[in-house]
């Protein structure tokens, strides 16, 4: 048994151990994740798996464009666990992303994956081949599910991110934290004034 959720803050250092474990170092190299870098995830749009308190799965959507002036969002990394495949999460996963999406009224979900997995949540690329990735991908593996019919008529060029970029960390700030405790106290080894005057 399992419950979908929505991410909250306190997930993320657990989604991001569960998607090392499963996916590696490697999943940083891959083309896809060119249109993740350094940006949030749409507003709303990353869900968790749990069993038990602990976090079995995990899939976001990213907001991108599919060609010129065409708003999609991008599902991955879906991620589960080893020991918690076959039992439908990542079947879960996908539907409410999918779900959710839809309600929020968006129009196109893209993703980079395998047509026998993708295909039974109506993905397929009969209309991506016009589009491309910014990095080396295999055509065939770009798939599209349209959530409003129509929405990919004519779709061509670059898909590029357009979602909002993740802030970065104040530097300042992480060297003041980092040194806290090892700033030295300038009052410290210091003569007392009777030894001073004598």
């Amino acid at each position: 048994m399992f419950t979908i959720d929505h991410e909250t803050p306190f997930d993320v250092a657990l989604r991001e151990a569960l998607l090392n474990e499963v996916m590696g170092k490697a999943r940083f190299t891959k083309t896809a994740a060119r249109l993740r870098e350094n940006r949030l995830s749409a507003e709303g749009m990353s869900f968790i798996a749990r069993a038990r308190g602990r976090v079995i799965g995990s899939v976001q959507l990213w907001s991108i464009s599919a060609g010129p002036r065409r708003p999609a969002l991008l599902l991955g990394p879906l991620a589960v666990a080893s020991d918690c495949r076959n039992r439908g999460v990542g079947t879960a996963l996908v539907r409410r992303a999918l779900n959710q999406a839809q309600h929020r009224g968006h129009g196109i979900v893209l993703l980079v994956g395998d047509v026998p997995y993708y295909g039974r949540f109506g993905f397929s690329s009969e209309k991506t081949q016009a589009l491309w990735l910014p990095g080396p991908h295999e055509p065939h593996r770009l798939l599209a599910r349209e959530l409003v019919a129509g929405s990919l008529d004519g779709a061509h060029g670059l898909v590029h991110a357009t979602g909002q970029f993740a802030p970065k960390p104040d530097l300042s700030a992480l060297v003041a934290d980092l040194f806290a405790d090892r700033v030295p106290d300038p009052t410290r080894n210091r003569p007392s004034p009777a030894l001073r005057a004598a």
